[in-house]
């Protein structure tokens, strides 16, 4: 028990954490009212940077950097070499920000996820990332620090919006691929690893990334596993939010229908909601509720993944059956404080402070979560290389697994949405 106890200020699961309610009360409180972020541009990159821009994105990273490196030092960690290289990392986040908000770049859907691990993995894998670089590319704690985050927005006030119709396309859907795809990459490609299955189905079923990562850290999968999984589930993001919505147009889908169709199979909230806004309010709000409905079961599904693989895939067919204090040590702890945020926001800020108010806390918290996600990605690529990933690649089964279980979750999602949406079970849906 004291161990345990103890993990509470030693453990990275814990300071992800710390770190995220650190930042939620000083936002609640107004000691933090607004995150820098970079700005649109179309010919000249400085534009993204007018007037005092630069100087709080600065400020910001410097900021960041204190708060965590702090948390290192707790740990009994090289903090001292972890702040230099975190800087290094964080100006990497920027660069791949600045792309990202030119305005051509930014119509085509190729967002700040995808250039930062470009760049992390360009620099891994040509003049090789620095050891000082890597000592601040903390990826899964970046990543664990933003999914707590994405936790605080995560209202059950709005999933009620849509009802049963939306925990029908979500929460049907979701666990029948993910079963599905786990069979199918395990009995009949019989792909030698496990982990990376279970993670490329969780990317594909859940809601891309953030389950990529949490599953990968409840079966404690390799780096070049997660890599793999994240950048194809970024690509196909890509290609299916420009090309689903002129789909969705040209096939006449109901718009509901078609917000149900988007919601439940693109694998990001931020390319969801790009995708929705294209065919029209009633398509973005449903698509967007029913990805946040999806997101929910981001802890659900990797404590079940932890489960599992302690009593199935990691245990000694020999052993006897594992405690529950197994499983809890194997549990990834951020996912309680997903859990949590959801919770407090929920059923207890919403009440006290009302809508208004916590949208615009999670307005500024939003932005801190995509400047964490950014700072994965790039510690993700900075800590690849490509033969590691080339080797996940053998045969192309991951490929193949990945095209077949997202064309399965095409068409069942497109079934389901219908049934919810379409005026068959339930009322079609209108604001």
């Amino acid at each position: 028990m004291g161990k345990e106890i103890e993990k509470l200020w030693k453990s990275e699961d814990y300071w992800a954490i710390w770190f995220a309610a650190v930042l939620f009360v000083g936002i609640i409180i107004g000691a933090v009212s607004m995150v820098p972020k970079v700005g649109k541009w179309v010919a000249n990159p400085a534009d993204a940077f007018a007037g005092d821009t630069g100087l709080w994105i600065a400020a910001l990273g410097i900021g960041l950097g204190v708060l965590m490196t702090v948390g290192l030092a707790v740990m009994r960690e090289n903090w001292k070499k972890f702040f230099v290289g975190f800087l290094a990392v964080f100006m990497l986040a920027v660069i791949s920000y600045t792309i990202a908000g030119q305005t051509t770049v930014k119509a085509w859907g190729f967002g700040y996820a995808i250039w930062a691990l470009f760049f992390g993995l360009l620099i891994a894998n040509t003049v090789g990332t620095p050891d000082w670089i890597l000592k601040g590319a903390r990826s899964e704690l970046f990543i664990k620090t933003g999914l707590v985050l994405l936790g605080g927005e995560i209202l059950f006030s709005e999933i009620l919006k849509l009802g049963m119709p939306g925990l029908l396309v979500a929460w049907v859907v979701t666990p029948t691929v993910i079963l599905f795809m786990w069979f199918f990459g395990t009995r009949w490609l019989k792909m030698a690893s496990k982990s990376l299955t279970i993670i490329i189905a969780a990317a594909t079923s859940v809601c891309g990334v953030s389950a990529a990562i949490a599953v990968a850290a409840a079966c404690r999968a390799k780096k070049s596993e997660l890599t793999l999984g994240v950048g194809m589930t970024m690509i196909f993001t890509v290609l299916m939010m420009i090309v689903m919505p002129p789909l969705c147009l040209a096939l006449g889908i109901p718009s509901a229908v078609a917000g149900g169709w988007l919601g439940g199979t693109i694998d990001s909230t931020g390319a969801v909601v790009a995708a929705g806004a294209f065919l029209g309010p009633t398509a973005e709000k449903v698509a967007a509720v029913v990805k946040m409905i999806q997101n929910v079961l981001i802890g659900l599904v990797a404590f079940l993944v932890a489960l599992y693989w302690v009593a199935k895939v990691d245990r000694d067919p020999d052993a006897p059956r594992p405690s529950l204090m197994e499983i809890w040590y194997r549990f990834p702890k951020f996912i309680l404080g997903f859990a949590a945020a959801s919770v407090v926001f929920s059923f207890v800020l919403m009440p006290a402070l009302g809508h208004e108010e916590v949208s615009s806390v999670l307005g500024v918290s939003k932005t801190f979560r995509g400047w964490f996600f950014c700072l994965a990605f790039a510690s993700i690529g900075l800590e690849s290389n490509f033969k590691e990933l080339a080797s996940q690649l053998v045969g192309g089964k991951p490929i193949y697994l990945y095209i077949v279980g997202q064309s399965f979750n095409l068409i069942l999602t497109l079934l389901m949405a219908w049934i919810a949406f379409g005026g068959i079970l339930f009322p079609v849906f209108s604001e």
